[in-house]
């Protein structure tokens, strides 16, 4: 359901000059909004566009160095928490802060009240926590283990922690980032409960079209300004992609691969051992010169097995892995002279050095090659050269081949693991040029891509994917974003409990038969 239009109420929160500096980089630039009763306000903006900055200061975790802040009229104390806690305001994070181990009833009650209460008292809390819960549409087992709950229900547990305390402004980072399109679905119908009886919602997301779904008003930071503001209704999510960049963003549309080849990558009953948190069970999957499967699934059911498998850091417990036909050689070395390009779901850790320089990064699953290696040697101008070229083909910003990689921002981070993953070692090629070089990968593990890039950096990786198709590569592409799944995916396959569905064609599927098979509903085979 879609939160219904309504013109929201007088101002619960108004936001005035709120400025915010650290060291040279201002963060928040001169930055006033309000929000009405009964109101959705969509907050959007690029990686370091400010968001996290402003809801701090909000949230009392940070001091603006200039600005004021009013909560129903009255100042907010800045640095303050606990103040901003007691005058309603909210907090539901992308990244949900439950103790597994508790009951629904305690976690909602954790740090506000003492667990040891007598047996009457936390009575009346459950009593309590009903009564939010039956008002605003989110049911809920008290007694239940939170371990135990599903990832929406988990959710719905963190928004009823806020209303239990008496929010009536309720800050929602990334809310759908986890859940199945049936979950988000549920979501949507509790936040028009919510607003219908006057709560009011800041709603921070990178999904455009559902930002336009349930919000009223969108507001856009670029660059720490407020860059633009309007009403949901009549905006397009070109416009919203524009104003967040500050150019037209051209995101990849459909396009079945042209011509599908041999089989590159095969796993035949494969399972992983126990006793680690994701593990695959008895897991079968074809991957072909020339395509993208995509793996759906909520974060957390396999994926990561999946990906650490097949970039050689763990191995199988049972089944059989081949490449080109031979032994799957589970060693990142020599999975990296044998083609396989890994672009990991960890960025920082694991994808970079973030001390070492640019050149080294982008040499680094190659340096013992003769291309950059004499013997114990390394052909530090050659590296460099090499590295020259990925930053000019791939287009990453921020410093050249000296600078250290942590200094980068995340997108062009990722810019660099992807150039090092797909550019030719041989000629000058750049672009599209490179990928059509005789060297492409032979595999392409992609884990999460994009996850926590802004806008424009997801529509440049997710083209890099499709060319790397194009030139031949089979690619194997993870994401918990389901469009991305659907917009780039030649066959998909969803994972669930580490058990993976028939990887079948795109068309096939269906939102809602994704999102089932996603919760555990009809996993091996498409509606």
């Amino acid at each position: 359901m879609t939160v219904p239009a309504r013109a929201p109420g007088e101002p619960v929160l108004r936001l005035s000059g709120i400025t915010k500096h650290f060291g040279s980089l201002v963060a928040n630039d001169g930055i006033s909004l309000t929000l009405g009763e009964g109101e959705v306000l969509a907050l959007l903006g690029e990686n370091g566009a400010g968001k996290s900055t402003l809801v701090s200061i909000l949230f009392g975790h940070y001091v603006a160095d200039a600005g004021s802040i009013e909560v129903l009229g009255q100042p907010l104390p800045p640095g303050n928490p606990r103040a901003a806690l007691a005058a309603g305001i909210g907090m539901v994070h992308q990244h949900f802060t439950l103790a597994d181990n508790l009951s629904v009833l305690d976690n909602v009650l954790m740090g506000t009240e003492p667990l040891w209460w007598p047996l009457s008292r936390k009575r009346a809390a459950r009593e309590r926590l009903l009564a939010v819960a039956e008002r605003f549409g989110l049911p809920v087992a008290p007694e239940a283990l939170v371990g135990s709950l599903s990832v929406g229900e988990r959710q719905r547990v963190e928004i009823l922690k806020a209303l239990y305390r008496g929010a009536r402004i309720l800050i929602l980072d990334e809310p759908t980032a986890v859940l199945t399109p049936q979950e988000s679905e549920a979501l949507f119908d509790t936040l028009s409960q919510m607003v219908a009886q006057g709560l009011s919602i800041i709603f921070i997301s990178h999904k455009l079209a559902e930002v336009l779904r349930v919000s009223h008003r969108v507001a856009v930071l670029r660059q720490g300004r407020l860059v633009a503001e309007a009403p949901a209704e009549g905006t397009t999510p070109a416009q919203l992609a524009q104003w967040m960049v500050g150019h037209a963003v051209n995101e990849p549309e459909r396009r079945p691969t042209k011509e599908v080849g041999d089989v590159v990558c095969e796993l035949a009953g494969v399972s992983t051992p126990a006793g680690v948190r994701e593990r695959l069970e008895n897991v079968s999957l074809t991957l072909c010169a020339g395509e993208i499967v995509a793996i759906a699934g909520v974060s957390g059911n396999g994926q990561s097995a999946l990906a650490e498998l097949l970039c050689g850091v763990r191995k199988a417990s049972s089944g059989h892995v081949t490449l080109q036909g031979e032994a799957f050689p589970a060693s990142p070395a020599r999975l990296a002279a044998a083609g396989v390009a890994r672009i990991p779901e960890d960025r920082h850790a694991v994808g970079v050095v973030g001390d070492l320089p640019v050149w080294e990064n982008a040499v680094s699953e190659r340096l013992r090659s003769r291309a950059f290696a004499f013997g114990p040697f390394v052909r530090r101008g050659t590296a460099r050269q090499h590295a020259q070229r990925v930053i000019e083909a791939f287009d990453v910003r921020g410093g050249g081949p000296l600078t250290p990689a942590r200094s980068l921002s995340g997108g062009n981070m990722q810019k660099l693991i992807l150039g090092r993953a797909l550019m030719s070692l041989g000629g000058n090629q750049t672009g599209k040029q490179a990928q059509s070089s005789s060297e492409v990968p032979v595999l392409v593990v992609a884990h999460q891509p994009t996850w926590g890039l802004d806008i424009g950096a997801v529509s440049y990786v997710q083209q890099q994917l499709i060319a790397a198709r194009d030139a031949g590569s089979a690619v194997l592409l993870i994401s918990d974003d389901l469009e991305e799944v659907m917009t780039l995916g030649d066959r998909i396959a969803v994972m669930h409990h580490g058990h993976l569905s028939e990887a079948l064609p795109a068309e096939v599927w269906t939102r809602e038969s994704i999102g089932l098979a996603m919760a555990g509903h009809g996993a091996t085979h498409a509606a």
